[in-house]
């Protein structure tokens, strides 16, 4: 896949980007499995997931909740700016939100990017990211939340072993039309693994670092996640255009769902 430099709307993320890293909206709690009443951290990055590679995030559009009952809970001004270590030294801007889940059942988290400007492909990238915390019942691992593109899990997306296959779909709404969507034929996938520290060096080939796939005729991605960790897939599709010093550019809207790999079968 060929890699960019970014440049995100009103924000200029700072730091050389190389050719051979990807650019993801990360967005992670601190475990994937919460208790009812157990405080869990949600941190929001930017940069190259596999690499830990870290740039400055802008503050998202909006960070919203979706409780196992459906409630919508919009937590956007409950984010807090922080200034976490950067690998290759100095600071980076990330953003955190504490919270504290009051039911049983899964929790669905979704953040919205600032259209980021991609130079050198010359085209514009917004985000949409899910991830599910899951709170001792299975209940709403699979809901939607109504995004121009988003992904509906077809595999509950935790209590995941390596080597497990994943499948999901996605799924594309009209611009303007808030009830119907529709699956998403033939779009490619980008999977790629999040290491919480940079790997040791030589780098694998990039083929290794950013797995891609394509959707089937009915919307849906089949995978494997072969190792243990955060694992993050994202898709992409045309959206129109947005204007830039006075001349329209692409824009492509991505979706990004991060699944949740455990090392072992963990115990009651």
């Amino acid at each position: 896949m060929r890699r960019a430099f970014y440049l995100p709307v009103l924000v200029l993320l700072a730091g050389f980007l190389s050719s051979a890293d990807a650019h993801y909206n990360i967005l992670l709690p601190s475990s994937a499995f919460a208790r009812k009443g157990e405080v869990i951290t949600l941190t929001y990055q930017w940069g190259h997931p596999y690499e830990h590679q870290m740039f400055d995030a802008p503050r998202p559009v909006q960070l919203s909740a979706v409780t196992p009952e459906g409630k919508v809970m919009n937590l956007t001004d409950k984010l807090e700016k922080v200034d976490l270590p950067n690998p290759k030294g100095g600071k980076m801007v990330s953003w955190r939100l504490k919270f504290t889940p009051e039911e049983r059942g899964d929790y669905l988290f979704v953040l919205q990017s600032l259209p980021i400007w991609l130079e050198e492909d010359e085209v514009h990238v917004q985000d949409v990211v899910k991830v599910v915390l899951h709170v001792q019942a299975q209940k709403g691992w699979d809901r939607t939340v109504r995004r121009p593109l988003e992904w509906k899990p077809l595999t509950r997306p935790y209590g995941l072993l390596p080597g497990a296959l994943f499948q999901a779909q996605v799924r594309s709404r009209p611009a303007g039309d808030k009830e119907s969507s529709a699956p998403l034929a033939g779009t490619l996938v980008e999977i790629e693994r999040y290491n919480p520290a940079a790997p040791r060096e030589p780098l694998p080939l990039d083929e290794f670092i950013t797995r891609t796939a394509k959707t089937d005729a009915e919307g849906v991605v089949t995978t494997t996640l072969p190792e243990p960790g955060w694992w993050g897939l994202t898709a992409s599709k045309d959206a129109g255009t947005l204007e830039k010093n006075g001349k329209k550019y692409p824009l492509k809207q991505r979706a990004s769902l991060w699944v949740f790999v455990h090392d072992k079968a963990a115990s009651k």
